[in-house]
């Protein structure tokens, strides 16, 4: 039986989510007796780097090089992915939890007939069907959900998966889908990006601030630490609606939700929705002048003083 496993690609490369989609693909594939099957839309990534998919537990990779589907067009990718699904006999089609893997994932539910569940943190249990754990009420909570379809439809949450990386490389299957113009129908004209920053969604870690920074002028410390750690920067909701920082960095319930392994919350008090959006870090470390913060309740680790004294004193250790 073959699982396939949509990549997505960013920048000429594999993102990193995705990577974790592979491994966990492979794992189930194994689980049950079958290959993992990687399907791969666009030319963004080099023969080589396809290849490379195997290190992460890939046996093939479809790679379906239509210069149409460089741009994420949803109902494209969801045809070719449809297609591939089929052409393999598959029976689970694994992909990150994402913003275009959500659009994807509900589009190809209807079109295969399949279970979906979303958010998946686990391998899923077959010992009395094809039983799944997933994250729920923003990570809050855990479901235990029984997909009964022939056909099934996993999005893998951000850094639940341990990817154990080998030199395997897998095989490459040049592929054209049938795609027809009605499935480009929608046209994308431009798509902005934010550049030369790691990217929140992506990120492994993430520095984050709020009021407590007193103001945009002083955002250097934030900066200074995350480019020390290759971390993304983010922030609380207020920030973003007094204009201190863009939009794209507010991380909350109604802004960006991130599941870093490593979070630092710098002057933010840790209202609930903030919470919401960071409560499936691995590990949070808060910043707080204020010792009775709510934020320091959610924390792993905790640092009670002026953040003007210990960013600098901790940029410089890593520095080191």
């Amino acid at each position: 039986m073959s699982v396939i496993i949509f990549v997505e690609t960013a920048d000429g490369s594999v993102r990193g989510s995705s990577l974790e989609a592979v491994a966990y693909g492979a794992a189930l594939a194994q689980k049950q007796g079958g290959t993992a099957t990687a399907i791969v839309l666009g030319n963004q990534v080099a023969q080589d780097g396809l290849a490379s998919l195997g290190n992460y537990g890939a046996n093939k990779v479809i790679h379906c090089n239509d210069d149409r589907l460089n741009n994420g067009n949803i109902q494209a990718y969801s045809n070719a992915i449809a297609q591939a699904f089929e052409k393999e006999s598959a029976k689970v089609l694994v992909l990150a939890k994402s913003s275009l893997g959500d659009a994807v994932s509900a589009r190809l539910s209807v079109r295969l007939k399949a279970s979906l569940a979303s958010n998946v943190t686990e391998l899923p249990d077959l010992s009395n069907g094809f039983t799944v754990k997933k994250g729920v009420y923003t990570g809050k909570a855990f479901q235990v959900v029984t997909l009964n379809s022939e056909n099934k439809i996993l999005a893998i949450k951000k850094n639940a998966i341990v990817i154990n990386k080998t030199e395997s490389t897998a095989s490459v299957e040049t592929w054209q889908a049938n795609l027809s113009d009605a499935d480009f129908g929608v046209k994308i004209l431009k798509t902005d990006k934010v550049t030369g920053k790691v990217l929140l969604p992506e990120a492994d870690i993430v520095v984050s601030g709020g009021r407590g920074l007193k103001g945009p002028e002083n955002w250097s410390i934030i900066e200074e630490l995350a480019d020390t750690l290759g971390a993304a920067t983010g922030c609380s909701k207020p920030v973003s609606d007094l204009d201190w920082r863009p939009h794209h960095e507010h991380v909350g319930q109604t802004g960006v939700k991130v599941s870093p392994s490593l979070y630092i919350a710098v002057g933010i008090s840790g209202a609930i929705q903030h919470l919401a959006g960071v409560s499936s870090s691995k590990c949070i470390v808060v910043i707080n002048k204020d010792p009775e913060a709510p934020f320091f309740k959610a924390a792993d680790y905790g640092i009670v003083g002026d953040a003007f004294e210990i960013l600098p004193r901790l940029t410089k250790a890593f520095k080191v």
